[in-house]
């Protein structure tokens, strides 16, 4: 079954738990949360003591997306903060290696996320070592922009990168889903599929979850 992970930068931020706390119940598996810095990205979100007083409202997984410069110096304050899942980017990481056994040495999942214009060829030497691989299917940095459809070939691609590796790790998918292109989205490879404005502007939580996970599973036998 394809996951769904609503993304807060889409929610309302006066009311972060409050949200979360809907989806939750509206049936969403994982919290995804971008964290931007105004540098690797030009947009500044949260830190680690937000993200910490928003894990006292949920149990579900934290997938938190570090889109930020120099990502080693956080990554300890993001899992002491309640991240399950840190993903930091080929494109910030000098030494990525280094960084994946230092996200793992925490005992969270690690994963490595690829912008739009950065070539698959970049993970070669790292995907036997990840858990998790996100593909921005839009420019990172800002929240309801338009899935780049060139995208879906990207993800077929690194789908079948996956599943040559024996712990065959999760590919994720982030940037413009709804519910007019997920199936395609899911039918590409995606297990993972961040959903923000689809489902933060949506006037009824749970039937948009709901009919996002019937299109994003309706070609799984």
């Amino acid at each position: 079954m394809k996951l769904i992970a609503p993304s807060i930068l889409s929610a309302d931020a006066s009311r972060l738990g409050e949200e979360i706390l809907a989806v939750e119940q509206a049936g969403a598996d994982w919290i995804h949360i971008d964290v931007m810095d105004g540098t690797f990205v030009p947009n500044i979100t949260m830190g680690p003591a937000v993200i910490s007083s928003l894990r006292k409202v949920t149990k579900l997984p934290f997938d938190v997306h570090l889109m930020i410069a120099d990502p080693d110096r956080y990554i300890e304050s993001f899992f002491k903060a309640g991240a399950d899942v840190i993903t930091v980017h080929v494109e910030a990481s000098t030494h990525l290696h280094r960084t994946i056994e230092l996200i793992k040495s925490f005992g969270v999942k690690a994963g490595v996320s690829l912008n739009p214009a950065t070539s698959l060829d970049q993970i070669a030497e790292i995907i036997h070592y990840i858990d998790l691989l996100l593909i921005m299917t839009v420019n990172p940095g800002f929240g309801g922009q338009q899935f780049i459809g060139t995208s879906l070939s990207k993800i077929a691609r690194a789908k079948r990168m996956l599943e040559a590796m024996p712990h065959q790790p999760l590919l994720e998918v982030d940037g413009g889903a709804n519910l007019k292109n997920i199936g395609d989205i899911a039918q590409a490879g995606a297990d993972v599929i961040v959903a923000g404005a689809a489902v933060f502007n949506a006037e009824d939580y749970q039937k948009t979850i709901a009919a996002l996970k019937t299109a994003a599973n309706s070609l799984i036998a």
